[in-house]
Order: C-alpha cells, then sequence, then structure tokens
C-alpha cells in the first residue's frame, strides 16, 4: 500500500495558489488513475484504489496547511500504512519555479505543513517531492506570496512540473524511491 499527500489549504480562494501545488498534484492523479477523491475522513478527503496491482490512496488534508498532520496520521493509522510507504507533495521556496526535489528525509525547513507532519508520524524520515515556487519579490511577505496564484507563465511551466510530480509518483509503483530520486533530481 502506498498513500500519496497532497498539502494545501481548503476552500475556492486557495484554489490554484502557489501554496496549494500539493492539492494540484494530488488532483491530477485522481485523473490519471481514476481514483475519486470522495471519501470525507480523518479531516481530509481522500479516496483509494488500485495502480499497477498496487494498492494506493490520495489525501488531501482539509485541516488547512499548519495542521495537516492531524489528517495525515490518522489514515496511516487506520489502515496500517508505513512510513516508508507515504510521500507528501509540498511547495518550497526554495526552489525555482519548474523544479522538483526528491528527498527521503529533512526538516520542516519553516514550512509548516512539513512541521505537522513531523509531528504527528513522530520522524522527519519519510519520502517527499518538494516543487519549486521561488521567493518572493522583494518588499513582499512570504504569506502574500504563498497565497496568491501563479501568474499565466508560471502557471504554464507548473503544468509540466505536476506532469513531472505524478510521474515521479507514478514510477514508485515500480521501483524504490531512492531510484526515483535520482532519475528525477537530475532534471
Amino acid at each position: 500500500m502506498k498513500l500519496f499527500v497532497g498539502l494545501g489549504n481548503p476552500g475556492k480562494p486557495y484554489d490554484r495558489t502557489r501554496h496549494n501545488i500539493g492539492f494540484d498534484v494530488i488532483d491530477e492523479l485522481s485523473k490519471k488513475w481514476d481514483i475519486p477523491l470522495d471519501q470525507s475522513k480523518f479531516k481530509g478527503l481522500y479516496g483509494a484504489g488500485f495502480v499497477k496491482g498496487e494498492k494506493v490512496f490520495l489525501l488531501k488534508p482539509l485541516t488547512y496547511m499548519n495542521l495537516s498532520g492531524e489528517s495525515i496520521r490518522p489514515l496511516m493509522d487506520y489502515f496500517q500504512i508505513e512510513i516508508e510507504n507515504i510521500v507528501v507533495i509540498y511547495d518550497d521556496l526554495d526552489l525555482p519555479v519548474g523544479k522538483i526535489r526528491l528527498r527521503q528525509k529533512g526538516s520542516a525547513g519553516g514550512h509548516n505543513g512539513i512541521k505537522s507532519t513531523i509531528a504527528h508520524i513522530g520522524t522527519q524520515e519519510f519520502n517527499r517531492i518538494r516543487v519549486g515556487i521561488d521567493r518572493p519579490p522583494q518588499g513582499m511577505k512570504v504569506p502574500d506570496y504563498v497565497l496568491g496564484k501563479f501568474s499565466e507563465e508560471e502557471m504554464n511551466e507548473m503544468k509540466a512540473v505536476i506532469n513531472k510530480c505524478t510521474d515521479a509518483c507514478e514510477e514508485w509503483l515500480n521501483i524504490p524511491f531512492l531510484q526515483v530520486m535520482n532519475v528525477y533530481n537530475q532534471s
């Protein structure tokens, strides 16, 4: 069993914002794998299905970013999903738009959704896909920037990045995450 978690904030005002790129990746996986996000439980929206013979869960925590772990942990516990079988997808200010980085462990790096995830699952050692959103322009506050929408040019680039993330997720169903890292961290 594998669990794919996309971090974001619930509600229309947050749709297509930089901070919700994790939700966007989960939405794309839902379409690609034909797994509807039709279950509302564990303080989140999730769906389950089979891809390439593997049971797969897709989760969008509806707790708001700062409390994401409150959704992830109960779902993991209920379905007995081991920590090595999860991947968390989220925005990263320290990567340029268009770049992704896969990691197997690390600190929260100031990301409150990851901080909450670490606190609730009890370790920093879990798979993650960081999606670059770049730093705000000079003089703009970080909250305003991450809750802002991508420009049209950035959105075109982000569509390709979302596809790259879904490809990496699908690849993880075939090969160990470390090998997926070696492939996708090169590009």
